[in-house]
Formats: structure tokens, C-alpha cells, sequence
């Protein structure tokens, strides 16, 4: 069943397409009828991931009896196997832990720059940023930090050994995949920028540099090596010996900065949650360096001050609302957040209450009209990929973990350590190249997000828990950028606002304001032709650009703890 899950989001293509034009017309008992039903989960739990075989890997595991963190940690492993696009053990991200005895935590297994990076590494000699150099190749890579933050998480939570637990990744790899639909895209894609690399070649393409094709098989062999590596030694397994030394070995061949010190030196981080309340559900998400868990809850304090079931799903009125509070959220995000290591960050002033009733004042002001970016500011007295993945997991015993973890790019620096199998990350691009320049995105940031020996780049990543009543009721995120947060936003909105369930929840169209550039991206038949125009009139720039998000989404009923629980139809990624 778990297995033809990946192939079931396919078939139910033209189906949610049908689904995006009848809610956004309001026709919702006949949307209700046209969205796929939801995964229902065992007793054991539910595992979702962007693979189904990565899926079924982690729900073996509950199966079994392992806990929500002992799944996760497999899925991880499993991801970096037949995902390579975002999978990884060469990048990082954020874990958040709730556990059923009320504990919740964030694991901060984010890269961090090289001990010899400066602010102005990627600027020339007149401060100019250099073009691509923040992005590809050995100098954009950081340290990684996934494999501590794998076995962190177990440590701390797990059940299970880690060798049991990566088990099905390396056969994985030892014996091959099959390449899928949307791998063969994504592969042809990648092609010319993975074949600058003679290792990147020869893992992830045919001879003669040749993309794979679907129904074709990808052998990893020295990726099970690596795995192995790791299985029987742990983070060392990956940090010193054989695996360090050929990571070394990439850097001082393809000019990168990651020496032996700064693996050797890298440590997870605990971190306390952003934590906030929306109408009656607790909202636990990330913390910085993550910039989502923040602006997830900023935005929803806003939406609170409005009654957003009586506008209703997608009229003009409620996406007035929701995109101003992105647009000032996104303009707080350019001046104020970065690692909380290196600058303090006023989390607690962002997710305010007062600071949102102050942010809806303004909205109410401009009457019908938008507020458009060149007057708004950040209102106290980036720079991110979108090939990240994410996955969720809930036990039958009321624990659950949503991961969010990248190589940044798709395929990351397209750099693969030879000897190794995997690629590395160009995590290094999501630090402020040069403060108030907009990266590719339109994303600006500033001094706080500076590039800086062993600091940690800013993220969108917002793996998301939800609470009713002290009891788990959500587990949700996604990849995408900047667009992460406005996702699981828009994930959480549509369940508690507009009753949907989780299926109609995360198939729902999409729209996205980030401040700058001014404009109000949606999703091709994401609206109605008078609301866009209501839009129009109202000072939005109205651009029409392809879907947003890859969500893996859990919803455990209040009242009987049951899961179900959607991947998304988008598969973006």
C-alpha cells in the first residue's frame, strides 16, 4: 500500500487539479468529493516521507515497534539513498521532537561555515558579489552536520540501534533503486551541472554522461560503504577516518574551505522551540537559525485578529489578509534574524501578540488596498534553495518528529566526494552575500545574516507540531524556500479555519507574498478569474508561476488520537 502511494499522487493528478478549481470557486462538498482520501494510519503509527520506498522504510520501523524518532532517523538515512536531489548525509536541518510525556525540543543539525570564512568571501576586490560563487562548487559547501543529527536524535530519544536502523539504506544503495518519472526530470536537469565533476559523473550519471532514465536502476556502492562506515562507528564514522579524509581530499582538489578541524569540531545543537497559540491550537515549529518557526507564528497571530472561516477560502478578503502578514513578516525576517550564536534575535517581540494586533491595525487602515513593499518595514522599535525535503512521523504512542533537512540546491554543490558516493552541500548561499542585496529570490538580507567562521546561515525550513488540548494534532512541512513557511501556514489555516481534512488540506491551491519582489505568486487555476481581479484592483501584482511545496502532513483526531495523514500531489521535488 505504501508502495503505491508514489505512484497513487500520480494518478490523482487530474483529480486535484479538478479539487483546485471547485474550492477556490467555493464549491466545497464537491471538492471534498474530488480529493484523494487520506492515508489512514496503523496502530503503530504513520510514516510520510517524498519516497516511497524511503515511506516504507520508516514505517517497517514502527511496525516493529520502534518509536517516531527510531522511523525518523531511518527515513533519513533511507532519503539519502534514493533522494539524492535533497536526501543527504552531506548537508543539514532541523529535527523538532514532541514526545509523549510532553517533552519537545528542536535538534539543530544545521551546516556551518568553515573555520576560514569571512564575511566578504564571495565579493571581489571592489565588493562586488561574484556570480555563482556562493552557489556552486567546493567553496559553497559547509560543514555537514545531518549524521550528528541523526544519531543526536537517536541518543537522546531512540529506541533501536543505529546499525538496525540503517540496515535498509544500505541495501539500498548495495543493490540499487529504480529510477522514477520524476527523477529521470530531475536528473536531466542536473545533468550539466553534475558533469563539471568527475564524481558526480560517474555516481549519478551513465557513461558518457548520460541522465538516467525511468525504470532504470542507480547502484551506490561506495555510498554503502560510507553508510557502513557510519553504521559501526557512529558520527566518528563520518567525521574522522576514511570518510573525513576523502571529504578533505574534495575540498583542497575543488578550492573548498571544510578541513579535518571543522569536522571534528561539529556539534548538534538543542534548541528551545518557537511556541504559540492559534485559536485554541498550540503551534510548536523552528527556532532560529530557522527563520519559519518565527514567521509561521507572527503570521497566524495576525490571521487571529480576523475571522478568517467567515471570509472564507480563498476569497480576496482572506488573501489581502494573509499576504500582508507574510509581506511584514518576510520584511522582519531581512533585518532581524541569523544564527542566535552570533546576534540576538527578538523572537519574543516577533511572535507577540500585541506586536500582530499593531501589524492588523495597519492592514485595517489601507481599507481595500494593499500595502505595497516600498512603504513597509521592518516593524520593531535570505537566501534559500528550494531543494529541501521533508518528512513526518507519528507513533501510536503519541510521539511524532517532523524533519526538515537539505542539501540547499538541487543536488546541492553538484559535488560528489569521490570515494564517498554523495554529494555535498552549497549551504554557504544562504548567508547575506552582501547585506541589502536580494539573492535569486528577491530575498534580502543584512549584517545578521553575514557569512562568519562557524556560523550557521539563516532558513525557512519550519517543520511544524501542532497541539489540541496538550495531545498531538498535527505534524506538517515541507521544502520549497522561502515558500516553506507560507505553506505550512497556509497547511495549518486550511484545517483549523476551513475544516478540511488533511488530504484536502495539503492539496489546496496555493499563494505566496514574500515583500520583496512585490508580488502575489499563486499557483496556475489557483484562483477564480473575479478574484484575481478583486486582487488586481486592490494593488496586487498578480504572477502566476509553478506549484508551490512537497508537504508530508500527519492530523491525529482530537478525540480518538486515530492518524491520517496526505503527501502532497505536487511532488515538486
Amino acid at each position: 500500500m505504501l508502495l503505491n502511494r508514489c505512484f497513487a499522487r500520480h494518478a490523482v493528478a487530474a483529480a486535484i487539479l479538478l479539487a483546485v478549481v471547485l474550492i477556490t470557486a467555493g464549491a466545497d462538498t464537491r471538492a471534498r468529493a474530488a480529493a484523494p482520501a487520506p492515508v489512514r494510519g496503523k496502530i503503530s503509527g504513520l510514516a510520510l516521507s517524498s519516497h516511497a520506498l524511503a515511506t516504507a522504510v520508516g514505517q517497517a520501523v514502527l511496525d516493529k515497534g520502534g518509536n517516531a524518532v527510531d522511523a525518523a532517523v531511518a527515513v533519513g538515512y533511507a532519503l539519502a539513498v534514493v533522494h539524492p536531489v535533497a536526501g543527504n548525509i552531506g548537508g543539514g536541518g532541523f529535527a523538532l521532537v514532541r514526545m509523549a510525556d510532553g517533552t519537545a525540543v528542536m535538534a539543530d543539525f544545521r551546516e556551518k561555515a568553515p573555520l576560514a570564512a569571512t564575511p566578504g568571501m564571495f565579493l571581489d576586490a571592489e565588493g562586488r558579489v561574484v556570480p555563482g560563487a556562493s552557489a556552486n562548487g567546493c567553496l559553497s559547501a559547509g560543514t555537514p552536520g545531518s549524521v550528528a543529527g541523526m544519531s543526536a536524535l537517536l541518543e537522546r530519544f531512540g529506541t533501536r540501534k543505529l546499525p538496525e536502523l540503517m540496515a535498509p539504506a544500505i541495501r539500498l544503495a548495495e543493490k540499487g533503486f529504480v529510477i522514477s518519472a520524476r527523477q529521470e526530470e530531475s536528473l536531466a536537469r542536473a545533468t550539466p551541472r553534475l558533469a563539471e565533476h568527475a564524481a558526480s559523473r560517474a555516481y549519478f550519471l551513465k557513461p558518457g554522461g548520460v541522465p538516467y532514465k525511468e525504470g532504470e536502476r542507480l547502484v551506490q556502492k561506495d555510498l554503502a560503504a560510507t553508510l557502513r562506515r557510519i553504521a559501526s562507528r557512529g558520527p566518528s564514522g563520518f567525521y574522522r577516518g576514511r570518510t573525513a579524509a576523502l571529504i578533505v581530499k574534495a575540498m583542497q582538489e575543488g578550492g573548498g574551505l571544510i578541513t579535518r578541524e571543522d569536522l571534528a569540531s561539529y556539534s548538534v545543537v538543542w534548541r528551545e522551540p518557537v511556541r504559540g497559540t492559534y485559536r485554541g491550537y498550540e503551534i510548536i515549529s523552528a527556532s532560529p537559525p530557522s527563520s519559519g518557526g518565527a514567521l509561521l507564528v507572527q503570521m497566524l497571530n495576525v490571521m487571529e485578529c480576523s475571522d478568517i472561516r467567515a471570509t472564507g477560502f480563498a476569497s480576496s478578503q482572506t488573501i489581502r489578509l494573509m499576504a500582508e502578514a507574510m509581506r511584514q513578516a518576510f520584511a522582519d525576517r531581512s533585518e532581524y534574524m541569523g544564527d542566535p550564536d552570533f546576534v540576538a534575535v527578538p523572537v519574543k517581540k516577533l511572535i507577540a501578540k500585541e506586536y500582530a494586533r499593531a501589524v492588523h491595525q495597519r492592514i485595517l487602515a489601507a481599507g481595500d488596498k494593499a500595502l505595497p513593499s516600498s512603504r513597509v518595514r521592518p516593524g520593531l522599535s535570505w537566501h534559500e534553495k528550494d531543494n529541501t525535503t521533508h518528512y513526518s512521523v507519528a507513533d501510536g504512542r503519541g510521539n511524532a518528529v517532523a524533519v526538515t533537512y537539505t542539501l540547499n540546491d538541487a543536488y546541492g554543490s553538484a559535488v560528489a566526494v569521490a570515494g564517498a558516493g554523495f554529494l555535498l552541500n552549497n549551504i554557504m548561499d544562504d548567508f547575506s552575500v552582501k547585506a541589502g542585496s536580494p539573492d535569486m529570490y528577491g530575498l534580502v538580507g543584512g549584517a545578521a545574516n553575514a557569512p562568519d567562521a562557524q556560523k550557521r546561515p539563516l532558513s525557512a525550513m519550519t517543520p511544524t507540531i501542532a497541539l489540541k488540548d496538550g495531545r498531538l494534532f498535527m505534524v506538517a512541512g515541507s521544502p520549497g524556500g522561502p515558500r516553506i513557511i507560507t505553506t505550512v501556514l497556509q497547511v495549518i489555516s486550511n484545517v483549523i479555519d476551513h475544516g478540511m481534512n488533511i488530504s484536502e488540506a495539503v492539496a489546496a491551491p496555493r499563494f505566496h507574498m514574500q515583500w520583496q519582489p512585490d508580488e502575489l505568486r499563486v499557483e496556475r487555476l489557483g484562483l477564480v478569474r473575479d478574484v484575481e481581479e478583486k486582487l488586481e484592483i486592490m494593488g496586487y501584482k498578480v504572477v502566476v508561476k509553478a506549484p508551490m511545496g512537497d508537504v508530508n502532513a500527519i492530523l491525529a483526531d482530537p478525540a480518538t488520537g486515530r492518524l491520517t495523514g496526505s503527501g502532497d500531489p505536487r511532488a515538486e521535488f
